[in-house]
C-alpha cells in the first residue's frame, strides 16, 4: 500500500539578518512516519522546524513546502495550523492571565471553525479534553492553571503533547521536546505521544540525544549540517552518532 505524502520540502533556502541558514534542504515525511532531525548547534534544526510553522522572521529566498501536496511556502502560521501542521516548542511560554481550559478551547474551536465544524460549548469541551487527560495521564487541575505559569519543565512538556493530542495534526514538528527533562519525565512524555500517534499522523522530532529514541524509534534518522541533511540512516545511525559523536559526519559525507 503506497504511504500518502504528508510534507515535502524541496530545496529549501533561508536566511536571517541576510545570512544563509538553511541551504537547498529536502526532506519528505510520508503518513505514519516518524522522522528524527539530528545535528550539532548551528545546523538549521530549529530554524527548519519554525519555517515549517511559518514563523514570519524568516525569509525563505528559494524552494518550496508543500503540506499533503498543497503549496504552504507563503501561506500565514493559523492557516498551516487550521491544515493540521503543529509545532511543539523547545521552551513552551507561559501566558499569565489566560487559563490553559479557555487557552485550548479557543485552541480547539479555532481549528474546528477553519473546517466548517460546529464549535464545542464549555460543557461539551470540558468532557472532551477529560479524555485527552486521561490518555496521557496529566491531572485535571492544570486546566484551570495559567498557561505554563509556574509549570516545571515536564509539565510545560506535557501540556504540548496534551495541545497535540487534542488538535491532532497531520504533522507534529517537535523541536527538542526532551530538552530539560529528567529521565521519568521523559518517558512520560514519550510515552504520551505514542498513545496518541496514528498512521494517519506523521512527526518529525528535533533533538540531539539519542535517548529520546530509545523510547520513540523513529523510521529515519536525518543529520543536518551547514543547513543540508547530509545523511540519512534508519533508528541504528542515532545510536552510532551518541557512540561517536559528529565525527561521524565527516565520514559519512566522504563515502
Amino acid at each position: 500500500m503506497t504511504k500518502q505524502e504528508i510534507v515535502s520540502i524541496s530545496d529549501l533556502c533561508v536566511k536571517v539578518n541576510n545570512v544563509t541558514i538553511l541551504d537547498g534542504l529536502n526532506l519528505t515525511v510520508n503518513q505514519g512516519e516518524i522522522h528524527a532531525i539530528m545535528g550539532p548547534n548551528g545546523s538549521g534544526k530549529s530554524t527548519l522546524a519554525k519555517v515549517i510553522a511559518g514563523h514570519p522572521n524568516y525569509n525563505i529566498t528559494n524552494g518550496t513546502i508543500k503540506l499533503k501536496g498543497c503549496d504552504i511556502t507563503d501561506i500565514d502560521p493559523e492557516v498551516r495550523a487550521h491544515m493540521g501542521l503543529f509545532l511543539a516548542f523547545q521552551y513552551p511560554i507561559e501566558i499569565p492571565g489566560v487559563s490553559n481550559i479557555d487557552f485550548l478551547r479557543l485552541s480547539y474551536n479555532c481549528k474546528r471553525k477553519a473546517n466548517n465544524l460546529p464549535e464545542l460549548d464549555p460543557l461539551s469541551f470540558f468532557q472532551f479534553i477529560s479524555k485527552k487527560l486521561e490518555l496521557i495521564g496529566m491531572d485535571a487541575k492544570f486546566l484551570n492553571r495559567n498557561v505554563n505559569e509556574g509549570f516545571s519543565g515536564g509539565e510545560k512538556k506535557k501540556n504540548e503533547i496534551l495541545q497535540m493530542a487534542l488538535l491532532q495534526p497531520i504533522l507534529s514538528i517537535l523541536d527538542e521536546t526532551d530538552s530539560g527533562l529528567d529521565i521519568d519525565a521523559l518517558r512520560t512524555i514519550a510515552d504520551g505521544i505514542k498513545k496518541i500517534f496514528t498512521n494517519e499522523q506523521s512527526i518529525i522530532l528535533i533533538t540531539h540525544y539519542q535517548r529520546l529514541l530509545d523510547y520513540i524509534k523513529p523510521d529515519f534518522v536525518h543529520i543536518m549540517h551547514e543547513g543540508k541533511i547530509k545523511y540519512t540512516g534508519d533508528h541504528t545511525l542515532a545510536k552510532e552518532l551518541e557512540r561517536n559523536g559528529y565525527d561521524l559526519l565527516n565520514i559519512k559525507v566522504l563515502q
